[in-house]
């Protein structure tokens, strides 16, 4: 699908530079959009009034639909300095992605339409769909994202060495092995522990007092399934930072928890981003240079960054680009979350819906 002779041009720079672009992409995704996905999964479950609820969804209602820009812009990035990579991928693994697209599609839709109608059926089954929506997502990214440490079995194809296809095809159930489904669980366990920490963060009142005990009850299975995964990983594909790495991600959930007990939301919530941060280095540090793939039958991958990439040219505009964009967008966000810093209480939402927000919940 790719030459191989058209990656071979490309520096070995400036793939290792879109290469780490690709994974600040992600890493800013699983941080962001992560505590959204957490929050959307505890909206039928510490919503108990009608108020309630609308406070959780507006905790995330100026920012969801942001935060999902930083997957699509890590998924044009590969597209552009990895074709190969991205074809591979998409062509092989069509079947998760397509879960995934069905969760985004479940939870954007719920957001958008909730405050369309006033019968409470009609928004218990939107807050449903958001809950399950995220958790599909969630479950998906968690299990091939560990299946990336194994190695997803590439091969070239018969008679075409430059076409690289993931085999058996397509790729499925084998995603699910015990360490990929650990990998989905624990990363549904600490989205929701994160996703609770910016929900204490964000309100006040009884809302606040409820997730901050969820955070205390969920955070302490988030540190067990995180030490399992993370130990299971440096011994499955042990790289030179992985056990630093390990340590730093534990530390960052034990004192997201402490400080959540001690009513430090704000400490706390910067404490598992900083997990999410060194979780994620470690997965991206075992997917290089292979990208994440592993030859059929074991032994290195016949895919890798040196023979996925786009040319030179194409590198060196992108880089150019990213120069000028990249600042943009982190200033913007950046700004956007300290306009919406305030807290949030049921003293806050009106009695009557607000005609015009779509997401006034």
């Amino acid at each position: 699908m790719f030459a191989l002779e058209v990656a071979g041009n490309a520096p070995l720079a400036l793939q290792a530079l879109w290469f780490i672009l690709i994974a600040v992409l992600w890493i800013g995704y699983l941080v962001l959009e992560g505590f959204d996905y957490g929050v959307a999964m505890l909206i039928p479950f510490l919503g108990k009034t009608e108020k309630e609820k609308r406070v959780i969804v507006n905790t995330i209602g100026p920012v969801w639909d942001g935060n999902e820009v930083w997957l699509l812009t890590a998924g044009g990035a590969t597209f552009a300095a990895f074709p190969a990579w991205y074809a591979t991928l998409f062509s092989g693994l069509y079947l998760p992605l397509f879960l995934v697209l069905v969760g985004l599609i479940i939870r954007g839709v719920a957001f958008e339409y909730r405050s369309k109608h006033p019968d409470a059926k009609w928004r218990n089954a939107f807050d449903w769909m958001a809950s399950i929506g995220s958790f599909i997502v969630t479950l998906v990214f968690g299990v091939g994202f560990a299946n990336f440490i194994i190695g997803l079995p590439v091969a070239t194809a018969a008679g075409n060495e430059s076409l690289f296809v993931v085999s058996p095809f397509p790729y499925f159930w084998q995603l699910f092995s015990w360490f990929g489904l650990l990998g989905g669980v624990c990363l549904v366990a600490l989205f929701l522990f994160h996703g609770s920490l910016f929900l204490a963060l964000k309100t006040k009142g009884e809302i606040h007092d409820k997730a901050q005990a969820f955070a205390s009850k969920v955070g302490l299975v988030s540190i067990a399934l995180g030490a399992l995964f993370l130990i299971a990983q440096n011994l499955i594909h042990p790289t030179m930072f992985g056990w630093p790495l390990l340590v730093l991600a534990a530390l960052g959930l034990a004192s997201a928890w402490w400080f959540n007990s001690k009513g430090r939301d704000g400490i706390a919530f910067i404490s598992t981003t900083a997990a999410i941060l060194f979780v994620a280095v470690g997965i991206f540090l075992t997917m290089w240079p292979g990208l994440g793939f592993a030859a059929v039958g074991g032994g290195a991958s016949p895919l890798n960054a040196l023979n996925a990439s786009s040319t030179q040219l194409t590198l060196t505009l992108m880089t150019i680009a990213a120069c000028v964009f990249v600042p943009i967008v982190l200033a913007y966000t950046a700004w956007t979350y300290t306009v919406f810093r305030r807290r949030l209480g049921v003293e806050n939402i009106p009695d009557d819906e607000p005609a015009a927000p779509a997401l006034a919940g």
